[in-house]
Formats: C-alpha cells, structure tokens, sequence
C-alpha cells in the first residue's frame, strides 16, 4: 500500500506480503466483518475516528514511519529520491538471533539493486517491545528511520537530524 502523502520521489510501503497486497488485505478487517444482526443492517461504530482508541496499534506505527520519513524528506528531499521505507513485523532470522543472544535489529536498511530501491525496513514488534509509552514509541520509531537513513547516506545521524535523541 502506497503512502497518502505524495511528494516528490518517496514512497512508503506499509506491512506488504511478497504478492504486494497488504496483510489487512488479505482476509477481511474488523470493520468489515460486523455483523448484520436481524436484518437490520450494518453496526454503527464503536468509536469515532476523531478518537485515539479507533487506530490500531500497527496502524499507529506505520503513520509514526510516515510522519518521519515525511519530515527526513523535508530536510534531505533530494538525497532521499526514491527511497522506499517499509514497516515488517519482525526481522528475518528472529530465531537464530534469539538462540545466539544477540539483539534483534530494530529496522535494517538494503542497498538498491537493478530492480529494487534502496529500501529503509523499520521493524514494528522489536521496536514496540522497547517502549514502555506511545511518545517513547514515536520517538524510538523516527531514531531509527534516522539511523538507518543516516547509514545510507554514509553520514552521522546528528548531521541528518538536529533534533536526533534529544527530545525531552
């Protein structure tokens, strides 16, 4: 799934399968199985969408992805040209990292190839499990797009960001 925002040059691929089609896509959401209870139609919703509670949490970390990525782009607009920054789950071989004791990477970043964009990979449960708030979580989620962007220009990440690790 492709980013609402549509600047120049960079896109964002949101919790996609290999067949491009988005993982909430694939079997029907909760919005769409409500039931018609007694031939009276569809339920009404639980909650407004002004409300905080009507985004899921996966949801959530994909607009905190977005939100920086937006803002990186912002700052860096031509260098980031055709970056692609994804959400997954968890990083690949999660389960010799946890055998080994070592720590699970918290987003990754692959060089472009023929076919491919340079893709900025942030992962969603690692980095959730390192957070104890949602301003933390936000703050974590734009460290490490930050990070990873930093590692692709070959530069340091106080350089990229100003405000990198120092918000209060």
């Amino acid at each position: 799934m492709q980013s609402p925002f549509s600047g120049p040059g960079i896109s964002i691929r949101l919790n996609e399968d290999s067949e491009g089609q988005t993982l909430s896509a694939r079997g029907r959401g909760f919005r769409q199985r409500r039931r018609n209870r007694h031939g009276r139609g569809l339920r009404g919703e639980l909650l407004l969408p002004t409300l905080p509670g009507y985004r899921s949490r996966s949801e959530r970390f994909d607009e905190y992805v977005m939100d920086s990525a937006q803002q990186l782009h912002e700052l860096r607009g031509p260098a980031l040209n055709g970056v692609l920054f994804a959400v997954d789950e968890i990083p690949p071989g999660l389960e010799e990292l946890v055998a080994l004791r070592r720590p699970a990477p918290m987003g990754s970043y692959r060089p472009a190839s023929d076919d491919e964009p340079a893709t900025i990979t942030v992962y969603r449960r690692v980095v959730e499990h390192a957070c104890t708030s949602r301003e933390e979580l936000q703050d974590l989620v734009h460290d490490v797009v930050v990070e990873r962007t930093a590692d692709m220009l070959g530069i340091a990440p106080e350089s990229l960001d100003p405000y990198y690790r120092r918000r209060v």
